[in-house]
């Protein structure tokens, strides 16, 4: 899948084609244009798990998607994470950052709604899986998230 894994970045959060909130249910978080190409192009597409921190909040488990946007006639790649715990509203403008431990699956075609949601569930569930094993666990801890702008605000 990825041969530079664990994968680390950080970028801002833009607007997507809000598609994953009012589709799916899944909100999902789209980096920039310039972190996607910032990516290695040996990446292959499809859906991975990890850790992700949205500005100075805590580190919650992922999944994230990487795939040609049709709507772009495949010319550009989007990268979009999903943080498992619920998070309220959107978060553009904010910084996320983001280690990619594994991979789960290759990019597929649905047949309907129903088949991408349920395969979406299964993602989340194999995320969860994976990253409640130790070796995954310690990541969560990393360094990476402690940069400035995650560390916890003084109230």
């Amino acid at each position: 899948a990825m041969r530079r894994l664990p994968y680390f970045c950080r970028g801002e959060v833009v607007k997507g084609f809000g598609r994953g909130s009012k589709e799916l249910g899944i909100p999902t978080a789209n980096f920039s244009e310039q972190v996607v190409e910032s990516f290695p192009s040996d990446i292959s597409t499809g859906v991975y798990y990890g850790w992700a921190c949205v500005g100075n909040g805590d580190v919650h488990k992922m999944v994230l998607s990487i795939g040609w946007n049709p709507f772009y006639k495949n010319i550009k790649k989007s990268v979009e994470t999903h943080i498992i715990d619920t998070f309220k509203g959107d978060f553009y403008g904010e910084i996320l950052s983001i280690v990619i431990l594994g991979y789960i699956r290759s990019e597929k075609n649905f047949t309907s709604l129903e088949a991408l949601i349920s395969a979406i569930q299964e993602d989340i569930e194999e995320a969860k899986r994976q990253l409640d094993l130790p070796e995954h666990l310690k990541l969560k801890e990393d360094n990476f998230f402690r940069l400035p702008e995650c560390k916890p605000v003084n109230h």
